[in-house]
């Protein structure tokens, strides 16, 4: 089993290309949205909801050059062979490609997430288990902080760094065990 570099990546702006237009298709169209890429969508035939988006779509077969220029790809149609297609071709221009019928043959994998007071956490399970991952993110999802408690800890640590040596070690000690505690951490060692 291959090591995965976990990474947050900004890339509001880029483009992004779909090749496919079914369910899983509409998922990734959705994800690459809310992160702020501007996507296209090729497919021969499209989920009704793809028109409720603000994707563009070409509604045909995938071309070779449809690759060309884009950030990321993802290869999601229920054909294997066009699949790969779209994920040579994509790995062969520069690309960052999700192949949604063969992780392994992607540079890129889709991380099962859940956010609240713009704390972000992304989990994969190292393989195919979806399942897993959709179930752990539910458990994170609830010990993540409300945006009172992740203000009131900023505000605490912004005080805090402002302090003389000693009372700022006290301080930062005391936020770290209450952040802890506030995230289910009781009793367990401080690290």
């Amino acid at each position: 089993m291959s090591v995965l570099l976990p990474v947050f990546l900004e890339l509001r702006g880029e483009s992004a290309l779909v090749v496919g237009g079914g369910a899983v298709a509409l998922r990734r169209a959705a994800t690459l949205l809310d992160a702020g890429l501007s996507v296209m969508v090729v497919a021969p035939e499209l989920h009704p909801n793809f028109a409720q988006m603000s994707v563009q779509t070409a509604q045909r077969d995938y071309r070779r050059g449809d690759v060309a220029g884009q950030r990321i790809v993802v290869a999601a149609t229920d054909n294997p062979v066009v699949n790969d297609a779209v994920a040579a071709d994509a790995r062969a221009a520069g690309a960052l490609v999700n192949h949604a019928g063969h992780a392994g043959q992607g540079s890129l994998r889709f991380a099962a997430t859940t956010t609240r007071a713009g704390v972000q956490v992304a989990v994969s399970s190292g393989r195919e288990l979806p399942m897993l991952t959709q179930a752990l993110t539910e458990r994170i999802a609830e010990v993540l902080p409300t945006q009172a408690q992740l203000d009131g800890w900023t505000a605490r640590r912004e005080e805090a760094v402002t302090l003389e040596p000693d009372a700022k070690a006290a301080a930062l000690a005391e936020l770290r065990a209450d952040i802890r505690a506030g995230v289910g951490l009781h009793g367990r060692g401080a690290a």
